[in-house]
């Protein structure tokens, strides 16, 4: 299901894509795509894709995006809450990095903060989507809340993600995927028409 619906994914995104690398040349100097490393299945490191959302340059820090950042670009802003920047991780799906549904890929920082957790968590191949990522899809302005986001996320939001990332384990199965990718996508959309 991974293989033929995210190269039939990419195949129907491709004027989708090259409308997005348009908009963020226009926008801001730079490459049109950006990796972040993430631990994937049995700890093993991977590059993550998604579309360049923010500056190039000067985007040293923490691995997590607080609502507002400074550093996020117009083309940015609209490609975040359309979710647009996400598409590309149809070829980590492709690459058998991911798979379409399943716990959310972490920054090496976090799961290291939380291995015994992640030990049970990475036997499966990480996700686009899952529970976590419904819940958390404003992230963002989750984390603008705290002081300290880093802290916020450690301490608060992370722990939750974790429970649901075990829920997801618990439920497993073709009908739960069905279930989570229709999910995400009302999701989506009922964000737009907002």
């Amino acid at each position: 299901m991974d293989i033929v619906l995210s190269s039939l994914g990419l195949l129907l995104c491709l004027p989708l894509f090259a409308f997005s690398a348009l908009l963020i040349k226009l926008d801001s100097k730079g490459p049109v795509f950006f990796k972040h490393r993430r631990i994937g299945r049995d700890f093993r490191p991977f590059d993550l894709c998604k579309f360049r959302t923010m500056v190039s340059r000067g985007r040293e820090g923490l691995p997590l995006t607080v609502a507002g950042d400074p550093r996020i670009t117009s083309a940015g802003r609209f490609l975040r809450m359309t979710k647009i920047d996400e598409l590309p991780q149809l070829w980590n799906v492709l690459k058998g990095d991911m798979s379409l549904v399943g716990p959310r890929p972490e920054a090496p920082k976090y799961v290291e903060m939380f291995s015994d957790e992640y030990g049970a968590i990475l036997r499966i191949r990480p996700g686009i989507t899952d529970y976590a990522a419904i819940q958390f899809r404003d992230e963002e302005s989750v984390l603008r809340k705290y002081r300290d986001s880093e802290e916020g996320y450690v301490r608060e939001v992370l722990p939750q993600k974790i429970e649901l990332y075990k829920k997801y384990l618990r439920e497993k199965g073709l009908l739960t995927d069905l279930k989570l990718i229709f999910l995400t996508l009302f999701a989506v959309l009922g964000r737009r028409k907002r």
